[in-house]
Order: structure tokens, then C-alpha cells, then sequence
């Protein structure tokens, strides 16, 4: 009975989106580790006597002593020899955890700001006073609404500028009394630029003149990915307190683009470490693409939401490594650029989505059963192969399941390749080698001939299968029940495909009429594949076993049914599609109510001529290697001959000694 595969796809996806967080974490701590090991800091010259050198001490990329002084014990000079480090090999914080803080952002499409005091008062967006760095109880909220400039309306980007200083400091650079010691000013866009989404262009195949827009030409399929501005409302704003001491060089790309220097350039004595600002960090992680907004001349007003905090230095490392990662592999995709896995960031975007809408206990037993689900797919493969192997007849199989099978998964893969804008190259490979898989069986079961057909046909040839060897009495029954299950199979899956297909015609819009044919197959397989397992359930009626039947493969399939509607009610998808991934589970309890019903003794070969525990031994043997005769005969012989040969000495040797016994019992009497 084999197991319709149309709905795997959801698992797979998942497994998708685990390996591209893990894909991501693991970048992160291979450059981070590769960085280590490859930039080495040079050994810091000594400093000269009566020099404050008092500061945090880290080990050097070398394995040298770093001592870096506080800011306010810097050196005015280097030591003699020293020479400056334009890039800086260490670097220390600036400002001490406890320190009150004063942050603005105003928001503009130039990055070359004016006096702050000449800005419109509605481009001042955020204007915390007296925030604590390094108070993690601090949280606090702005929402606000602000009108779109309309340079950002005609494809301009919205950039923020950031004004941070201490308490009560001077936030603008081109006032008087401005010190950059206690202040400082970066920027951070706001806005996007992305791809947009593809729709293809359908229309209704009854039209009688379809609209001229409506068809896609040879131009339109051949042009290049347009890119949009888009933004989102939503991101929080995190100061990063517990940082110290960093390598600059081996910070990895993602957090180092938050990580401010010292505006001065000021360097330590020995000319090579230096200093940096409080890291604010924009995290933007949480931004899922469907609830950004595309920016163009009707969109006059914007919400802005913002959270204001302190977040750990491990978190925020992992955070801007992932999203670096992500990001990264989003622009490759747009760029028709090869990426791993052949996901284009979606799968990892979908993962986000899960992180936000699932209960955390069931997204941890979701992540959990991932796992089980991908050896229960390996165990299953490997065992369904095994059986097949060690098949010698047909008995209970219906070969035009496996045909029909065979059909219903090549309509799948054809429906994956229309759509192959939305599907990774894994899950086509998957699909491709079940169709393999399947095809192979066919080859166990019967042979594949071409045959000329019958004077008056309209084919010359036709492909035909033929039995393997003339078929027993239980074989010939097993085909009779295939014909009359199919039979009322037919009754009922045909009107039901033609009632699709006719509703589909009239109601929906297609690409072409490939793509009519394609979805309306693909629809029909993913409504009604199920009907295909019933000819086997109706076998192992007819037959009174399941004897036949791969018992330790089903088993590990319909483990993964379950799996599969675990995910299915995690994953984001249409009500109906979340009722079908039940319907697998009917069969499996009809299945387990006929392996109660239909006992099976495994330790015995069954009325098929299959199982027991001789044909474990037998495999066994067969593997051994070949050894010497223990008559002393020089042809080599299996383990199991040998035995033989010994049985039967043994045997003549006990008739010799009984022989011997009658001949002196008769001299006795």
C-alpha cells in the first residue's frame, strides 16, 4: 500500500526553514571562530613609565596582554616607535553603564543634515530624555504618525538620523559647544529596496477576447525583477551595554555596522586600540515582508512604532548575524544568484512568521518531531526498499496503485516546475526521487514491453505490462480484487475530477491551458490521492492478511502522517488543506484495525512464502565469506553447505554406530 506523498511538502518546508536558522547560526560562528584564528593582533610595544595605561585587559589576537585605558585616562601622545593603526585592533566603551541618555531621531530623505533647529518640528519623530544605559527594566514606547516626504514618494529612500548624547550634553553637531566626547550622530534607514513579488498574469480560458494585458508576452517573462521601496512600521530601538572590550577586525559583518567609533580617532599609547560609542542597535529581525508597505504618491501618511530598551550583547550578536545572513541571501536570490538550499529567504521568513503566531510549547515539540520525522523518512525509505528487494511475487500488490501513483507524483513535479518561482530545488529533488522510487517498483512487479497494437488502432505501438513468471492461483486472486477495487474507484474519482475541472474552467483564471490541465490534476490528486490507498485495504479484506504487506515501512509513514498534521496546524495554510492532512490517518487506523484482525506470526514463513526466521539466517549466510569443505574437498562452500555436509556425517556416522549395535545384539542371541 504506498503511501501517497502530495502533502510532504509541509514537512519539507519546515526542515527548510530549520536548516536556513541553522545555516545562519552557524555562519555566524564559523567567521566568528575563522576571524580568531586568521587576524592576529600584533604584540603591543610596551608603554613608557609614568604613561596611564589603566583600562580593561583582553587577551590579543596574538595571546599578548591588551591593556586599554578608560576614556578619560587616555594619552595625549604615543609612545616613542609607536606607530597609529588607522583600523583599530581592539576596542573599549566610552561610557559607563549608569549613564543617562538623551536621544533624538529626525527623519529625512538626504544624509547631509542642516542646523536641527531649521528641521520641520513634525520630522522629529523621537525625543527620549534621561534614558539609563544599562538599566534592563527600561522599556519604553513611541507611537507616532508622520507625512511622507515627497522624495520618499518617488522612489527616494527615508533615512533616520540618530542624535545620542549624555544627559543634558549638546545633541547638534553644528552648534557651539557640541563635544563629541559626550555625543554622537549616525544614521539608519528606514526604508528598502526589494524585489517585487511576480504575479502571473491569468485570465478566464472562456473568454472569447481576452484582454490584451491579460497574456504575458515574450518580454514580460524575460524582464528583469522589479524593485520597489517599501517600508515597515515597526522595529525596536536597543542599546547594547554589555559589549566591552571588542576585536574590531573580527567582529562579524552583521554586528559590526551597529558598532560606532570614536569620532576623533583617538588611539592608545601604543597607536593601536581605540574606543567606541554605546552600541544602538535598529533591530529590524522581527519584519516580516507581508506587512510592509510599498511607498509610492498615495501613501501621504505613516504610523511609526517604536520600542526603546536594552538588549544583551549575545543576543544582539545573534540577532544581526542571522539578519545580515538573511538579508544577504534574499539579494542573491533577487539577483538570479545561486544560494544554499535554493530557498530565496522565504523559508527563514515563514520561520519568523511560526516564532510570532505559535505557542512556544508546541513550536519547541514542533522543532522536536522535525527531527523524528526526518529519521522515521529514512527508516521508511530504507525498509520499503528492503521489502521490495526480497519480493518474489505479487501477492497482494496492486500494480495499478503503484502506476497510478507514479501518475499522481509526475503531476505534482510538473505543478512544482509551472511554479517554480515559489519552490526549492530540495523539494524538487525530493519529489524526483519519489517518482524513482516508485517507477522501480513497477520494474519488481511486472515487465515493462512495447507491443504493436491491434490492426485499426490509432497507435502503432503501445506499452504494455507483462507478468514476471505465469501467476499462482493467490496472484490471479490478487488481480481480480485490483480490477473490481478500481473499478469502483473509477465511479467515484471521475465525476468527481470532471465536476473540478469544469467548476475550474468556469470560475477560475489560469496562465494557460498547461497550467488548467496541471492545476486541475494537482488539485483532484491533493483532494481525492486518498482513493488511491483503498485498493490495497480492499486486497487485504479480500485476502484475510496483511501478511504481504511492508509492516515496519508502513508503520514509519504513517508515523510521519502524524507529524505531518502537527505541522499542518502550525504552518499558516487554507482550512481545507488542513482537513486533508487528516484524511491519511483514516487509512492508517483502518490499516491497524486489519493487522489486529489478520494475525501474523513473524517468526514463521507465512502462506505467501515470505518472512520468518529463516530468511534472516539465510541473508546472513550469504553474507559470510566462503570457507573450505571439512572433507577436504578444495571448492569453497557457504557456512549453510558446510553445515549440511557436517549434518550428514554426523548422520552416517550415528547409522554406522546403530548398524553395529543390531550385528552384536544378533551374535547375542
Amino acid at each position: 500500500m504506498p503511501q501517497h506523498q502530495a502533502r510532504l511538502t509541509a514537512p519539507h518546508v519546515g526542515l527548510q526553514f530549520l536548516k536556513t536558522a541553522a545555516q545562519s547560526i552557524g555562519m555566524f560562528l564559523l567567521i566568528q571562530g575563522g576571524m580568531k584564528y586568521f587576524l592576529k593582533a600584533p604584540a603591543p610595544a610596551a608603554p613608557q613609565a609614568g604613561q596611564p595605561h589603566q583600562g580593561a585587559t583582553v587577551g590579543g589576537g596574538g595571546g599578548a596582554a591588551v591593556s586599554i585605558p578608560a576614556w578619560e585616562n587616555r594619552p595625549h601622545q604615543l609612545i616613542d616607535g609607536a606607530e597609529y593603526s588607522r583600523v583599530p585592533w581592539n576596542i573599549a566603551p566610552m561610557w559607563q553603564n549608569g549613564q543617562e541618555l538623551d536621544i533624538s531621531m529626525y527623519i529625512s530623505p538626504s544624509v547631509a543634515m542642516p542646523a536641527l533647529k531649521s528641521m520641520p518640528k513634525d520630522s522629529l519623530l523621537i525625543d527620549e530624555k534621561r534614558f539609563v544605559y544599562g538599566d534592563y527594566k527600561q522599556n519604553r514606547e513611541i507611537h507616532v504618525e508622520f507625512t511622507v516626504p515627497t522624495e520618499v514618494q518617488h522612489n527616494a529612500s527615508l533615512l533616520a538620523h540618530f542624535y545620542v548624547a549624555k544627559s543634558g550634553a549638546v545633541l547638534d553637531p553644528t552648534q557651539p559647544g557640541y563635544d563629541p566626547s559626550k555625543a554622537y550622530h549616525f544614521i539608519r534607514p528606514l526604508t528598502q529596496y526589494q524585489a517585487r513579488k511576480k504575479i502571473a498574469k491569468t485570465r478566464n480560458l472562456l473568454s472569447d477576447m481576452p484582454e490584451k494585458d491579460a497574456v504575458e508576452t515574450e518580454e514580460e517573462k524575460k524582464a528583469g525583477k522589479v524593485v520597489g521601496n517599501y517600508y515597515h512600521p515597526n522595529f525596536t530601538i536597543s542599546m547594547i551595554p554589555d559589549a566591552g572590550v571588542l576585536s574590531y577586525p573580527q567582529i562579524q559583518p552583521g554586528p559590526r555596522k551597529f558598532v560606532q567609533l570614536e569620532a576623533t580617532g583617538q588611539r592608545d599609547a601604543t597607536g593601536q586600540h581605540g574606543w567606541y560609542y554605546p552600541i544602538l542597535y535598529t533591530n529590524t529581525f522581527w519584519q516580516l515582508k507581508k506587512h510592509m508597505i510599498e511607498l509610492n504618491e498615495t501613501v501621504k501618511t505613516l504610523p511609526l512604532n517604536v520600542n526603546l530598551n536594552n538588549l544583551a550583547h549575545w543576543k544582539f550578536n545573534l540577532y544581526a548575524s542571522v539578519d545580515e545572513n538573511l538579508r544577504s541571501q534574499a539579494a542573491a536570490a533577487a539577483a538570479g544568484q545561486s544560494t544554499p538550499g535554493g530557498g530565496d529567504g522565504s523559508e527563514m521568513e515563514m520561520f519568523k512568521e511560526i516564532l510570532i503566531d505559535s505557542n512556544s510549547y508546541l513550536l519547541g515539540l514542533t522543532a522536536i518531531v522535525s527531527v523524528f520525522h526526518m529519521i522515521f523518512e529514512m527508516l521508511a525509505f530504507k525498509n520499503d526498499v528492503q521489502h521490495w528487494r526480497k519480493k518474489k511475487d505479487n501477492v497482494g500488490t496492486s500494480v495499478r496503485t503503484i502506476v497510478a501513483n507514479v501518475f499522481m507524483q509526475t503531476i505534482i513535479f510538473l505543478y512544482l516546475l509551472d511554479n517554480n518561482e515559489n519552490t526549492s530545488w530540495m523539494i524538487l529533488f525530493g519529489q524526483g526521487m519519489g517518482i524513482a522510487i516508485e517507477a522501480w517498483k513497477i520494474t519488481k512487479t511486472a515487465n515493462i514491453r512495447v507491443r504493436p497494437t491491434a490492426p485499426g488502432s490509432l497507435l502503432p505501438y503501445t506499452i504494455v505490462l507483462e507478468d514476471k513468471h505465469v501467476a499462482s492461483e493467490i496472484e490471479k486472486k490478487t488481480e481480480e480484487y485490483d480490477q473490481i477495487a478500481f473499478k469502483y474507484l473509477y465511479m467515484v474519482a471521475v465525476p468527481l475530477l470532471i465536476a473540478y475541472a469544469i467548476y475550474s474552467l468556469l470560475y477560475d483564471t489560469h496562465k494557460s491551458w498547461y497550467s488548467f490541465i496541471i492545476t486541475t490534476l494537482v488539485g483532484s490528486v491533493y483532494a481525492y490521492g486518498f482513493l488511491m490507498m483503498v485498493p490495497s485495504l480492499y486486497i487485504n479484506y479480500r485476502l484475510q492478511s496483511v501478511a504481504h504487506m511492508p509492516g515496519r515501512a508502513m508503520t514509519y509513514k504513517f508515523l510521519n502522517t502524524f507529524i505531518d498534521d502537527l505541522f499542518a496546524f502550525t504552518i499558516k495554510m487554507p482550512t481545507l488543506h488542513r482537513l486533508a492532512t487528516l484524511r491519511d490517518d483514516v487509512i492508517f487506523f483502518v490499516y491497524l484495525f486489519q493487522t489486529w484482525k489478520y494475525k501474523v506470526d513473524y517468526s514463521r514463513v507465512n502462506e505467501f512464502g515470505q518472512g520468518g526466521d529463516d530468511e534472516e539466517v539465510e541473508e546472513k549466510d550469504a553474507n559470510r565469506p566462503l570457507q573450505a569443505h571439512p572433507d577436504g574437498d578444495k571448492s569453497p562452500k557457504t557456512p549453510k553447505a558446510v553445515e549440511k555436509a557436517e549434518g550428514k556425517a554426523e548422520e552416517k556416522e550415528t547409522a554406522k554406530a546403530t548398524g553395529a549395535q543390531k550385528q552384536s545384539a544378533k551374535k547375542r542371541k
